[in-house]
């Protein structure tokens, strides 16, 4: 079993890496590999509605290798599951995300159906939930279960490693590898626990 992890963050290292390597190892604990793919500083290109992915056999978009999408597609078809986790600007995801993720679904949809998904934002304070529901819609369009945790699967932090400090956000991100782990190993009949494995809460308010 693998689950594909993706920064859609342009800092390799910020803040949605420190979540997604937090969930990536609490997926190791639990027996599943998992890969970080970085969506890199490249510009995305944004699907034009050409349709010409339809008549590719292999599911590629025809903008071919300029950005990062055909690489997602590929990797998907020998993956399991996936978690998308971007940034946040102004309330909604960071704009290279949704076009990667709008175009991966539309050209390769048939490697990512009926895979469980997850969505992953960060922000340092609001607008984290508005971009969270706008990621896991496409999700749910192409038959994708959702996996969710404790709480939204939400982290906070501005400077760079800053979300480590998030020690709340930090459990949910390991909840969310333990029912993603759990959900997997179910599907593919292996053998596990009747519910996946809980920490105690861990609160954590702005306020402290």
């Amino acid at each position: 079993m693998k689950v594909l992890l993706i920064n859609g963050s342009p800092r390799q290292n910020g803040n949605t890496y420190v979540a997604l390597n937090e969930i990536a190892r609490q997926l190791e604990k639990q027996g599943v590999e998992s890969e970080i793919l970085w969506i890199g500083t490249k510009a995305v290109r944004g699907c034009i509605v050409c349709g010409a992915c339809k008549s590719n056999a292999d599911c590629r978009c025809v903008f071919g290798d300029q950005d990062i999408t055909n690489e997602v597609i590929a990797k998907m078809a020998k993956s399991d599951a996936i978690i998308l986790g971007s940034p946040v600007y102004y309330g909604q995801p960071a704009g290279q995300v949704l076009c990667m993720q709008q175009r991966m679904l539309y050209a390769g949809g048939a490697n990512f159906q009926g895979k469980p998904a997850a969505v992953v934002t960060v922000c340092r304070r609001g607008g984290a939930s508005a971009a969270f529901q706008a990621l896991q819609m496409p999700f749910q369009m192409c038959n994708m279960p959702l996996v969710g945790s404790q709480y939204w699967n939400i982290a906070y932090g501005r400077e760079e490693g800053q979300a480590a400090q998030d020690i709340e956000g930090m459990q949910t991100m390991r909840t969310l590898a333990n029912n993603m782990s759990w959900m997997l190993k179910k599907m593919h009949g292996v053998e596990t626990n009747d519910a996946p494995e809980r920490e105690a809460w861990t609160p954590m308010n702005f306020i402290r």
